[in-house]
């Protein structure tokens, strides 16, 4: 069936948060604080590993890098397109609707949680390898996986940062279901290249999340998605 991976990742995204939220409703808020910011850097460190991965590698016995002014080009033109569209309020008026439409206006941290959980489960490159692998094949096992490890992330972050995590399943059905529907023709544009620049931009845009989880308002990082666009863009271009 194809779409399965994607509906199975909206469950353990809701089952994972559902869980947390009834978790976190017994911890007093010190203790949701440290939880927070232990969960902030658990995401920063994922997203940095992510992108060292892709750009490090051994070359004669040395540690070389890669990928450089990739980052550099995506994050400055896609940051430039980000803050002209302002994709950070979009998101966060989004969140504000969902709060309003769900009842949540006494929940303070609702937006926050929203969005900080909906970038860190929407970005990265297993989302759009797992979502043409179904789409074509009807592999699901790629966002099989992936909603096992979002499960436990928006799990966590649901105890800390409350019900407004939960939500995040929506922009993973619309994302990743859009991205399946389209699998046939977005297929032949996702080169090893292509796929590499994916990883390392979303990862950066993961690390970013952490950040902003730590030291809140740091980074506008919904600002930055056009990013991946234009990493993408650049391997197709041949540009390394």
């Amino acid at each position: 069936m194809i779409g399965l991976g994607t509906l199975i990742n909206v469950a353990c995204i809701l089952a994972g948060g559902a869980v947390g939220l009834a978790g976190g409703r017994f911890l007093v808020p010190r203790v949701q604080d440290a939880l927070m910011k232990a969960t902030g850097l658990c995401v920063l460190f994922v997203g940095l590993s992510g992108a060292l991965e892709q750009m490090l590698a051994v070359d004669g016995g040395r540690l070389v890098s890669g990928g450089t002014a990739m980052m550099v080009v995506s994050f400055a033109l896609g940051s430039a397109a980000g803050e002209l569209i302002d994709l950070d309020a979009r998101f966060e008026q989004l969140g504000a609707w969902l709060r309003r439409a769900t009842g949540s206006e006494g929940d303070a941290g609702f937006v926050n949680g929203f969005v900080s959980a909906s970038l860190t489960v929407s970005i990265g490159a297993m989302a759009i390898v797992g979502s043409i692998q179904d789409g074509i094949a009807g592999d699901w096992s790629v966002l099989a996986l992936k909603g096992a490890l979002d499960a436990v992330i928006v799990c966590v972050m649901s105890a800390s940062l409350g019900r407004g995590c939960l939500f995040s399943a929506l922009p993973v059905a619309v994302i990743q279901g859009s991205i399946t529907l389209l699998a046939r023709p977005l297929g032949p544009l996702m080169t090893e290249a292509a796929l590499a620049n994916l990883s390392i931009v979303g990862s950066m845009l993961i690390f970013c999340v952490g950040v902003n989880l730590i030291w809140k308002g740091t980074f506008k990082t919904a600002n930055m998605l056009p990013a991946v666009v234009v990493a993408v863009a650049w391997a197709l271009a041949g540009l390394g």
